[in-house]
């Protein structure tokens, strides 16, 4: 009687699984079969002598790596950009949900939602001419703070304000994407608790503190948890398009550094042991996140 009802419920479900096929096809192609290619970072690889026929070199790519004179600033960066990156982009869609919760014309919070979740579409090479034109000495910004008597600002090329001006632009990227998250957690909320604290006396701000921001806690704490994960995930796109010689002390992070060694410079086996230790790094980190989700939110996958 069991294996009938597995069996059937095997064809109800055939379809659905089916489903799976292109992204498991994908997956294989473009993220497994590459992988093979990790043992590049174990050899002195040549492109004359072909894959696997380079001598192999043992940890010696590592060692050079950690001996680089710019990998400590790299790492530096990396974390730093990462960092700032994931603070200011849990703390900005929270209080822009909550403003947005308060708003009682719905015209004008449709309309600033669509504003907001506007640049989330548009890839990093349409927002990084935007924004080298915005910024630039001759830019928009510029010109208003000259019209008014003020001496130009060098956005992309201070060192002290590129790191802002990334996680600024990042921010503004994906704020309104991820405020769709937290309005969504909030219509979890059951209204009967405001109507209690109504009745209790509350003012709107202790409503949002005994009762929104409790109410929404489980996901500020998922989604806090899962971004450590992306420490060593600074932005390949947006610091490439933006990165110049100015900036390069404060802007260079590992997947420039990467992009550098393997292009530029033809280093494969040095690109491919720094890609390596980034991405050993950032299993580490994603295996915390996740042991943390589960512990914090009750969040599992499996």
């Amino acid at each position: 009687m069991r294996a009938l009802h597995l069996k059937s419920r095997f064809r109800h479900e055939l379809p659905y699984h089916l489903f799976l096929i292109p992204g498991i096809i994908l997956a294989v192609l473009f993220c497994y079969i590459p992988m093979m290619g990790i043992v590049m970072a174990f050899q002195n690889f040549s492109v004359f002598k072909g894959w696997l026929a380079g001598p192999w070199v043992g940890m010696d790519n590592f060692k050079y790596i950690i001996s680089m004179p710019r990998f400590g600033q790299v790492m530096y960066n990396t974390i730093y950009i990462s960092i700032l990156k994931i603070v200011f982009s849990l703390l900005v869609p929270i209080v822009v949900a909550l403003l947005l919760n308060e708003m009682r014309s719905h015209r004008l919070k449709r309309v600033l939602q669509t504003a907001m979740y506007l640049p989330y579409f548009l890839s990093w090479v349409v927002l990084g001419g935007i924004i080298l034109d915005v910024l630039s000495l001759e830019g928009v910004i510029n010109s208003l703070i000259q019209a008014f008597g003020g001496e130009p600002v060098g956005f992309l090329s201070s060192n002290r304000m590129f790191p802002g001006v990334l996680v600024t632009t990042e921010v503004w990227k994906n704020f309104g994407f991820n405020t769709i998250i937290y309005m969504a957690a909030l219509t979890s909320i059951n209204p009967d608790l405001y109507e209690a604290a109504m009745i209790d006396g509350a003012s709107r701000w202790r409503q949002i503190w005994h009762v929104t921001l409790p109410g929404i806690r489980p996901t500020i704490i998922l989604l806090a948890t899962l971004s450590l994960g992306n420490v060593l995930n600074a932005g390949f796109e947006q610091v490439f398009m933006l990165l110049n010689p100015l900036v390069v002390d404060s802007g260079d992070i590992l997947d420039t550094l990467v992009y550098r060694l393997a292009f530029n410079q033809a280093q494969y086996s040095v690109a491919t042991a720094v890609g390596l230790f980034k991405s050993l790094v950032s299993g580490v980190l994603i295996s915390v996140s996740y042991y943390m989700a589960y512990k914090f939110a009750d969040y599992r996958i499996f």
